[in-house]
This record gives structure tokens, sequence and C-alpha cells, in this order.
């Protein structure tokens, strides 16, 4: 008897094997159009792919990445390209002050046909990387290259680097942390040297010839990065003056006294003029380190008995004093009205009165002296009741005494070329008087004016000067505040 059909219950689990088909009787219209193997286990054959297997190739679409960037330029995969050792950039003009960063696979040319050029290596180096440099107009000599080497050595040193030599091309390639970034391509490059002088930041920067000034009008860094090696000296000068103090108040008061003034040499930065005072000071040998910069503040106008004194200013170690006050109208010598240079003493009424004393300058002492004493006041009349203030001290000279009508001039500052032209400051202020015809005065680059008078209004100190105030006069009584220091530090660039 023929059996048409098999139920699925006629059979038991594994009841029909491979064996038991014959091959080709299966055939694709015998199974149902879809095949349900979720609760099965399917085991493939362990069959490599081969070649042979890959029709044709993979797309680039159909890769997440299908290009590679190198120096910059981007090539498909599968095209070929030709790949310069370097991406040359636009050119660099150079302006004296600005720093270009450089970056690993790139060359540069540079122009520094109006000023020297600044550029820096990478912060980070890989073994291989590469920057070229070239220079742009033949001008390297006049206006020389600076590379900053930014942490890492050249050529085995931990120096920048200069370039002096007009038309030089150049290749550097970093290798390690112990040569850092070393030439492998010096052309035109007779004199390539490290450069050995001060590299330094802080204040307003100028330069003069070949040397180069920080001015320090407030509080701030000094931050040598690089001390210069032999023959460049690591030695920089300085100028360095202290706030003024402040006039004295109501009438006949005292000129305030000038800022400490103290400078170096200026042996070690080129021959300028400087004031006596620095005649034989040497100037400060300085590190690889951050100087914390002070600029002190002038005396404030005073609003009670007596005038202020300013405050110090300091450069490693080197501290100058505040300017001491200018006295009150009838107040005996104080010995707060001394300072850097001492504050002008106050007017004493009556006739045959004796003279009051100023305040002493260099204070506290330094060799050589960093101020003069205050002018005292109302030298001895017969028959007078007017009160006058004496001239605050100053840098170079002491602050005039008063007679017993007029106010003083007070004491001359000194006079500096630090920053390539002569420029006076740390003038004594002038003292005040209760009737007398001069002006009121100030601390000011020749050393201050005359006391006011009257209705006069004074003058205060000049401000970065050091200057001191002005005394208080007939009216207004008030006395004038003192101007603000400054420091300036100056050495050898190129």
């Amino acid at each position: 008897m023929a059996i048409d059909k098999i139920g699925s219950k006629a059979l038991t689990d594994c009841s029909v094997a491979a064996a038991d088909i014959a091959p080709g009787t299966i055939t694709a219209d015998k199974l149902a159009s879809t095949l349900n193997i979720s609760s099965k286990t399917v085991t493939l054959p362990n069959t490599s792919v081969t070649a042979g297997m890959l029709a044709g190739s993979i797309a680039n679409a159909k890769l997440s990445n299908s290009t590679v960037t190198i120096n910059g330029t981007s090539i498909a995969l599968g095209a070929s390209a030709s790949i310069a050792a370097v991406a040359w950039q636009s050119v660099v003009v150079s302006d004296g002050s600005t720093v270009t960063t450089m970056v690993a696979g790139r060359g540069y040319f540079v122009n520094n046909t109006s000023a020297a050029g600044i550029v820096k290596l990478p912060a980070g180096g890989t073994a291989g990387d590469t920057i070229a440099i070239k220079d742009y107009a033949g001008n390297f000599a006049t206006n020389n290259l600076t590379i900053q080497r930014n942490g890492h050595n050249i050529q085995g040193v931990a120096n920048d680097g200069l370039i002096k030599t007009n038309r030089a091309s150049l290749v550097l390639v970093y290798i390690d942390a112990t040569k850092g970034w070393l030439y492998t391509n010096e052309s035109n490059v007779a004199d390539l040297k490290l450069n050995p002088f001060i590299e330094a930041t802080g204040g307003t920067i100028t330069n003069s010839g070949n040397f180069r000034i920080h001015s320090f009008t407030g509080d701030s860094n000094f931050v040598v990065a690089q001390a210069g090696t032999s023959p460049a000296p690591s030695v920089v000068d300085y100028l360095v003056i202290a706030g003024g103090g402040s006039g004295g108040v109501s009438e006949g008061g005292g000129g305030g006294g000038a800022g400490g003034y103290r400078e170096s040499s200026g042996a070690a930065s080129g021959c300028y003029t400087r004031s006596p005072l620095g005649a034989s000071v040497a100037g400060i040998t300085v590190t690889a380190q951050t100087y914390p910069i002070t600029v002190g503040a002038g005396g404030a106008a005073p609003s009670g008995p007596g005038g202020n004194s300013g405050s110090n200013s300091v450069f490693s170690t080197i501290t100058s004093a505040g300017g001491g006050p200018g006295a009150r109208f009838r107040e005996l010598n104080d010995p707060q009205a001394a300072g850097g240079s001492g504050g002008g003493a106050t007017g004493r009424r009556g006739p045959g009165c004796a003279p009051n004393p100023g305040g002493d300058g260099n204070t506290p002492p330094t060799s050589p002296p960093q101020g003069n004493g205050g002018g005292h006041a109302n030298t001895p009349a017969p028959t007078s009741s007017n009160d006058a203030g004496g001239g605050g001290g100053g840098a170079t000279a002491a602050g005039t005494g008063s007679d017993y009508n007029n106010g003083t001039a007070g004491g001359a500052g000194g006079t500096s070329h630090i920053t390539g032209s002569p420029v006076a400051r740390a003038g004594g202020g002038g003292g005040g008087s209760q009737q007398g015809s001069a002006g009121y005065g100030a601390g000011t680059c020749a050393g201050g004016g005359h006391g006011g008078a009257g209705p006069s209004v004074g003058a205060d100190g000049t401000a970065n000067t050091g200057g001191g105030g002005g005394g208080g006069g007939g009216s207004p009584t008030a006395g004038r505040a003192g101007g603000k220091g400054i420091v300036i530090i100056r050495y050898k660039f190129q």
C-alpha cells in the first residue's frame, strides 16, 4: 500500500537520518518558503574566506574612513600622490615681538625685512618630526632670527637658536629628550649658533640698539626664560624708584620727599648716561626664573594732620624706600618724615623761632645713598608771623630750607638714559607758604617747584617718577599726593 504523506506526528526526533535521504530526493518545491531556525543551532563548516571568494573589490564608500591625510594633504585609499617632506606655509612677516609657533611637518618662509624675527618650536615632539625654515628676504644677518626652544633642547643644549646669516636655509628634526631638535640640513648657515643672550618677558618692552628695556609702572613679573651664556652676559642693569611722599597739610606744609632712587652703573648693558648715584654699582646677575616686581604707590593726599609716606619698590635684592611725608603746619619734626628722601619741615609761627629740621633721607641706609633729607622751615627773622614749609628731599639734593615768607623748592632728582633718552625722576615736593608769592610745586623731573601761596592749587608728584607732592599753602591748605614709582630693567639681547 502506498503512503501518500507522513505527518509530523508520525516521526520521532532523529528518526530520519541523513543516510535515509537519497541525494536530490528533496527538491526546493518540497520545502516551505521560509525556514524558522530561531530556536535551533546552525553549524557552518569551518572554512576560511579566500581571496577567490571575493568578487571584485570593496568600494571606499563601504568604509568608515576612506582617506588618509599626510602633511595636510587628504588622499583617497587606493590613490597615489607625491608628498613633500614638509608643507610650506605662507610667508611669515616679522615685527620684532610677535612669536610664530611652528608645527611639525611644515616649512616657514620668514621675512625679517623690517625687524628681527621670533619663531617657537612645538610644545611636543615625536622622533622624526620635521620643520624647515628659509630666509625669505635674505637679511637674517641684519635682523636675526631667534628660534625659541619651548622647553626642548636644540643640538643637545637648553638654549634658543640664533640664525645670523643671510639666505639661511635649515631643517630641524626631533630625535629625543636628550638632543631635542637637531639641524639635519644647514645651507648658508656658516655661523649657526645657539642664542647666547638673555631672553625675558614682562612689563612694557622697548629696544634701544642692541639693548632691551622692560619698564614696569605697576606690580608684575620679570620672567627670565633663558640666562645669557658666554660670551654674552647674564647681568642686567636696573633703575628702581619708590613712590614719593605727599605734602603736609595747612599753611606752610612741608613738601613730600621723593621715593628712594637706586640704579646700577650701566656697564652690563651699554655705557648709557646715568645719575651719579649709580657710578660704581654693579648690575644683577639673573638666572632662568621669575622675579616679582613691586612698584610703590605715591603717598595719598593727606586728609589728617600730616602727609603720607610713599610705598617701596622692589626688584630682586634691590628695595627702594618710599619717600617721607611733608610735615603739618607748626608740627615739630617727626621721625615718620624720614624715607628714601625725607619730607620737608613745616613752618613754625613767630619771629626769631628756631627752624624746624626736615625729615632724614636715605632711610633705611643704602650705599650709595638712595635720597636726601627734607629742607628746614622758617629761617629766623627779626619780625614775622608768617610760616613757610621746607622742600622735600630729592634723589641727588636735599630739599631747600624756607625763609620766613616763601615756600621753597624740593631737592633735585636724578637723570638717567636707561631707556635710551634722558629722563629725570625722583624730585622732592615744594614747601607750602601761608602768605608768600611763590606758586605750588611738586616733585617733577628737575626736583620740584616752590610751595603754594594764597588760593594757588598745588601739584601732585609726577606719576611714575617717584616725585614728592607739594606742601599745603594758605588756601587751600591740603598737601598734594606723591608720584608713583617705577622699575626699569635693561640688558643686551642681540
